[in-house]
C-alpha cells in the first residue's frame, strides 16, 4: 500500500497531525482507488503536481469533506492549467469518461509526508523574502529532477498509472519524466516560453511527445537538444499555445475596454504566496482612494490559499479604516456554467478572495476576478499572466522569479498588454496609464483592446492540447 506504508509512532503522529487526515482514512483510501479507476477508464488521463486537495476529492467521490482543512499548495498554475485542459475536454459538465485529473501528492505516504511539508515551507519562505531569492536560483540550477519530493510522489504515481495504456497528459516535468522512463506514452506540456533542461531528460525516447508554448519555444527546445547531443524528433514537438481555462477566455465576451469611471483592479499572489511585500506596499498606496467621493479605482485581492496574505490585507484595510468584503465560498452552480458573480461588490470596500483549499480558491478567482477586473497586478507567470490577458484584461507585472517569468513578461509587453508595475509609485503610474487627451485612448484602453484581439494561439491552447493528445490515442 502506498498510502499507508507503516504505522507512525506517537511523536510523528503528533508532528504531522495538522497536515494529515486520520491515520486510517478509509475515505481517502477509497478515493485513491476511484481515482485510479477513473484514470484507467477516461479518454484523457491528466497528471499534475500542484497541491493536495484531499477533502475535495472525498466530496467528489461521495464522502464527507472538511472545508476548513488547509491544502498543501505548491502552484496554482499547475492546477489551473490541468483544470483548463479538463474543461476543454468536458464541454458543459464534468465527465470522468472524457477527462480526469489526478495529483499524486494527494496520496503520498505518511513516511514521505515530511518532504511535502518541507517543500511547501521552503517555497513559502522564498516567496515572502526577496533577499532569499539567490537560494531559489540555486535550487533551479540544482534541478527539479533532484528534489526530495520526487521520491515521495513516485510510488503513488506509478500505482495510479500502472494499468494505463493510452497516452498520459503530464502538466509537470517530474511526472512526465517518471512515467516516460517507465515506458508509458506521455504527452508533456511545456507550459512556459522557456525550456528547462529537465524537459530534455527523456526527449530521445519515442514514447514521449511535447506540447509547447509557441514556435520560439519549439526552436529553443530543439536547439538545446542539439547542444546536448539529444536526438529529439521535431515531429514530436507540437506548438499548441498555453493551456488557459476556456471559462477564463469566455470572460472577454462581456468585457468592455475601460475608458472612464472606476478602474477595477485585482492584485494577486501565486500558489506559494509570492510577492507579499510588494502587495503590502500596493495596498498601502491604493486603498486611501476608496475614501474619496468618486474613487478612481476599486480594489480586489486574490489571497488564494494563503491565510497570512489575507490577514495582511485585512490589517491594512483596518489601519486605513476601509471596509472589507471577504469572499471565501463560491457558488457551485457557476462551475462550467459561465455565470456572473451572484453578489454585488461594494466599490468603497476592499474585496478579498480567500479559501484554504486550492480548488475552491481557484473557483473564486474564476467566478469573481476574471469577469470583473479591467486589469491585474501580478507576477508574470503561468499562475496569472496568460489568464489575465486571455480574460481581456491588462497586466501590471510584479517582480518575476526566474528566466521563464522574464520570458513571459517579454511576450506580453511586446504585445502591448503588460508593463512593469512601479511598486514604489503605483498611484502616479496608474494616473499616467489612465490618462488620455480628447478622443485618444489611454494605455489601459489600448492594452485591453489588444488583449481582446490577441492571437488565438494564446486562447485555444487547452483545446489544442486535448486535440493533440486524443489524435495520438
Amino acid at each position: 500500500m502506498y498510502l499507508l506504508d507503516s504505522p507512525l509512532d506517537a511523536t510523528r503522529q503528533t508532528r504531522y497531525a495538522r497536515h494529515m487526515p486520520a491515520l486510517f482514512d478509509r475515505a481517502l483510501m477509497r478515493s485513491r482507488k476511484l481515482d485510479k479507476q477513473f484514470l484507467e477508464n477516461t479518454r484523457l488521463p491528466v497528471i499534475t503536481v500542484s497541491a493536495t486537495f484531499r477533502e475535495d476529492l472525498k466530496e467528489m467521490h461521495g464522502f464527507h469533506e472538511n472545508e476548513q482543512i488547509r491544502d498543501i499548495v505548491f502552484s496554482r498554475a499547475h492546477y489551473s492549467m490541468a483544470v483548463g485542459i479538463a474543461v476543454a475536454a468536458w464541454g458543459n459538465k464534468v465527465d470522468p469518461d472524457k477527462a480526469w485529473i489526478v495529483d499524486p501528492t494527494n496520496y503520498v505516504s505518511h513516511d514521505h509526508w515530511r518532504s511535502i511539508v518541507l517543500t511547501e515551507t521552503i517555497g513559502k519562505t522564498l516567496a515572502r523574502h526577496p533577499f532569499l531569492k539567490f537560494l531559489k536560483d540555486l535550487v533551479d540550477r540544482f534541478g527539479r529532477g533532484k528534489l526530495p519530493i520526487l521520491e515521495s510522489i513516485t510510488p503513488p504515481l506509478l500505482y495510479l498509472c500502472q494499468n494505463i495504456k493510452k497516452p498520459i497528459l503530464s502538466l509537470h516535468i517530474a511526472t512526465g519524466n517518471i512515467l516516460a522512463a517507465q515506458g508509458k506514452k506521455v504527452i508533456q506540456v511545456i507550459t512556459d516560453p522557456h525550456v528547462r533542461l529537465d524537459y530534455l531528460t527523456n526527449a530521445h525516447l519515442p514514447n514521449i511527445q511535447f506540447c509547447v508554448f509557441d514556435e520560439r519555444t519549439k526552436s529553443e527546445f530543439l536547439e538545446k537538444a542539439r547542444l546536448h547531443n539529444i536526438a529529439a524528433d521535431p515531429k514530436r514537438v507540437v506548438v499548441t499555445g498555453p493551456p488557459v481555462d476556456p471559462r477564463i477566455v469566455a470572460c472577454r465576451d462581456n468585457k468592455i475596454a475601460w475608458r472612464s469611471g472606476p478602474l477595477r483592479l485585482c492584485i494577486t499572489t501565486g500558489g506559494l504566496g509570492t510577492n507579499k511585500p510588494e502587495i503590502h506596499s500596493l495596498l498601502n498606496q491604493l486603498l486611501p482612494e476608496l475614501h474619496t467621493k468618486n474613487p478612481r479605482w476599486q480594489i480586489m485581492v486574490y489571497a488564494g490559499t494563503q491565510q497570512d496574505i489575507k490577514e495582511m490585507a485585512l490589517d491594512v484595510a483596518l489601519q486605513q479604516q476601509i471596509g472589507v468584503k471577504l469572499i471565501s465560498s463560491h457558488d457551485p452552480d457557476t462551475f462550467m456554467a459561465g455565470k456572473q458573480p451572484p453578489e454585488q461588490l461594494d466599490p468603497r470596500s476592499l474585496t478579498i478572495l480567500y479559501h484554504p483549499q486550492i480548488i475552491d480558491a481557484n473557483e473564486l478567482l474564476l467566478q469573481y476576478a476574471f469577469p470583473w477586473a479591467h486589469g491585474f497586478i501580478s507576477k508574470p507567470s503561468g499562475d496569472m499572466a496568460y489568464d489575465a490577458a486571455a480574460s481581456g484584461s491588462f497586466l501590471l507585472t510584479l517582480k518575476e522569479w526566474g528566466e521563464w517569468e522574464h520570458n513571459i513578461k517579454e511576450v506580453f509587453e511586446q504585445q502591448g498588454i503588460a508593463r512593469e508595475a512601479h511598486i514604489a509609485d503605483i498611484v502616479k503610474q496608474l494616473e499616467f496609464c489612465m490618462s488620455a487627451q480628447g478622443k485618444s485612448q489611454s494605455w489601459i484602453e489600448q492594452a485591453m483592446l489588444r488583449a481582446n484581439s490577441m492571437d488565438k494561439l494564446f486562447l485555444n491552447g487547452a483545446k489544442e492540447i486535448v486535440k493533440t493528445t486524443l489524435a495520438i490515442s
